[in-house]
């Protein structure tokens, strides 16, 4: 592991997750969730709440980039990065069907939820693996 560029690909990786999280929550779905206001915080509470969101970005990345510089990092390709964010999307949307399936939250909620984080895992992996890229050997 390269701390002098694991330190940089987590603040990408985080960076790419606080600026898709805010185009997608708070463009995007805002619509949607102001539909359904009996279901959230009041925006007081949210805001109070805001550090606990910033903290789940950061630990997603920080969990995100070492799971990739201890396993995939040494020899990988872009395509590499690819297949990871799309993986680990994946992984992460498990818990979009928990709470589908445990919530009385609407299934077109869901399934924008589900295919916004899959492409944020993919848009990460590229990120990581650009961030976090084998150095050349020589």
């Amino acid at each position: 592991m390269n701390p002098r560029r694991l330190i940089p690909a987590i603040a990408a990786v985080f960076a790419t997750v606080w600026i898709t999280d805010f185009l997608v929550h708070g463009i995007w779905l805002q619509g949607d969730y102001r539909a359904m206001p009996h279901v959230w915080r009041d925006p007081a509470s949210m805001q109070a709440h805001m550090g606990w969101l910033i903290f789940a970005q950061l630990l997603w990345a920080v969990t995100f980039v070492l799971l990739w510089a201890k396993g995939f990092a040494k020899k990988a390709g872009i395509g590499c990065g690819l297949a990871y964010g799309l993986l680990m999307g994946f992984f992460f949307q498990t818990n979009t069907l928990v709470l589908y399936a445990v919530q009385p939250l609407p299934g077109f909620l869901m399934a924008k939820w589900f295919a916004a984080n899959i492409a944020e895992g993919v848009l990460a992996g590229i990120v990581t693996y650009l961030v976090y890229k084998p150095l050349p050997e020589g």
